[in-house]
């Protein structure tokens, strides 16, 4: 069975930072890359930022150069660095293994102007 729990949101002002962390239970965390995805009501989930298993990074243009993600295979963690944030970053933050049906509860990031 696989379980993803998102943890770290919260609100917080622009330009302020956010350091959000998913932990995988299962043998999925070291076969898989691992990405973050981010909704807001009424849209689709979009990719956010990706690591392979390689530590190989993509990030969307939206966040390139603000957001920093990271793998703890020891600890079957990604993690994801947001530095100045603006408010369109305001979200429901999920993390799943790419190419898998699995996603956790998600964690509510929220930026006030």
């Amino acid at each position: 069975q696989v379980q993803l729990v998102e943890s770290g949101g919260g609100l917080v002002q622009a330009g302020g930072s956010l350091t959000l962390s998913c932990v995988a239970s299962g043998s999925i965390f070291s076969r898989s890359a691992m990405g973050w995805y981010r909704q807001t009501p009424g849209k689709q989930r979009d990719l956010v930022a990706l690591i392979t298993r390689a530590n190989i990074t993509n990030y969307a243009d939206s966040v390139k150069g603000r957001f920093t993600i990271s793998r703890d295979n020891a600890k079957s963690t990604v993690y994801l660095q947001m530095n100045s944030l603006e408010p369109e970053d305001t979200a429901v933050y999920y993390c799943s293994a790419i190419g898998f049906p699995y996603w956790g509860q998600g964690t509510q990031v929220t930026v006030s102007s």
